[in-house]
């Protein structure tokens, strides 16, 4: 089963993703006048704005690149209202979220708010020039509160993270927690390097980040769900970092994923019936293996819902956000 979802990961990513990256500089955050008054913090995009034109806002600097899938090919007229066109295999893909995080990621920018931060060195970059195009995009909840790490799926080729990642970081922010999008180098190896590079980064920068570096937890969907199985299980240590504390809970979202190792963290899940890239079937049964090992883990399976439903806004699994919440705070330390 999953040898037949790489298969088609590949087949249709053929027809989508560009041949070879583009190496812009660094994405370090360049920063202009605060700006304060009301109507500077009043919404500036909407549906019809252009995805270009995001990428390409002075107040983004050189990151606005990565704020869009990099691997994608993305037309000039391409409005926000349309992102679904360049999110391979997402459904759900509600407009208004994208219009949201869009005007969130500026406002921030307009208050001088760093809202990107690189991962890697300039030294590791030059080594690695496909390390420029990683980073963390971190959506602020309370000083001093807990964090977690999102990881966006994509199959491995692309990074999408306007459905998969930053929805999620938006609404965990809201609930006063820090959460932090990861863009990473797409490939299984190379994205469990730049998550366990992103949970180094994240604890060695804590006091400065204004983040409790305990009881954090790592989230994907699709891709970024075995990304952070993987570095959850493994650990950090597994993947070219230091050994880091593990998660206190793992949140994984419509992956076929079926290996056990019984080191597994305390694991919540979710899927909908109709997803043809990931069995429900497959899901729950790793969870109930998890189960079987003496760990907590939970699974909610939604009628009818297909792969990448993200938030699940006005379906059948609106509110497993809070649920997801509740289960990783029920498993705090």
């Amino acid at each position: 089963m999953e040898v037949l979802v790489i298969c088609f990961y590949v087949l249709f990513a053929c027809s989508v993703i560009v041949a070879g990256r583009e190496h812009d500089s660094a994405g370090k955050e360049d920063t202009g006048n605060k700006m304060n008054t009301k109507k500077e913090r009043e919404a500036v995009y909407d549906r019809h704005t252009k995805v270009q034109d995001v990428i390409n806002d002075p107040a983004f600097g050189s990151y606005g690149r990565l704020i869009f899938p990099v691997d994608i090919q993305i037309d000039n007229s391409l409005e926000l209202e349309d992102v679904e066109e360049i999110l391979p295999w997402y459904s759900e893909v509600n407009p208004d979220k994208t219009v949201e995080i869009a005007n969130y990621m500026k406002n921030q920018a307009a208050r001088d708010e760093q809202i990107f931060y690189d991962i890697y060195t300039d030294e590791e970059k030059a080594a690695d020039p496909e390390k420029e195009e990683t980073g963390l995009f971190f959506f602020r909840g309370d000083p001093g509160e807990k964090f977690a790490v999102l990881n966006a799926g994509g199959g491995f080729m692309y990074v999408a993270g306007m459905q998969d990642s930053f929805p999620h970081a938006l609404e965990l922010s809201k609930k006063g927690y820090n959460a932090f999008a990861l863009i990473y180098r797409p490939g299984a190896q190379t994205a469990c390097e730049d998550l366990s590079k992103a949970i180094a980064f994240i604890s060695d920068h804590a006091e400065e980040l204004q983040v409790d570096p305990d009881d954090y937890f790592l989230w994907g969907g699709s891709a970024g769900a075995r990304m952070a199985a993987w570095v959850g299980t493994y650990g950090t240590s597994a993947f070219g970092e230091k050994e880091y504390p593990a998660p206190t809970a793992v949140i994984m979202q419509y992956t076929g994923l079926s290996e056990i190792t019984g080191e597994e963290p305390p694991t919540y899940a979710c899927v909908g019936t109709s997803d043809g890239i990931a069995s429900y079937q497959t899901m729950s049964t790793r969870i109930n293996r998890i189960k079987a090992n003496g760990t907590n883990a939970e699974i909610e399976i939604f009628k009818g819902l297909s792969h990448g439903f993200g938030l699940g806004e006005g379906t059948a699994a609106e509110g497993w956000l809070d649920h997801a919440v509740e289960f990783w705070e029920n498993n705090m330390g």
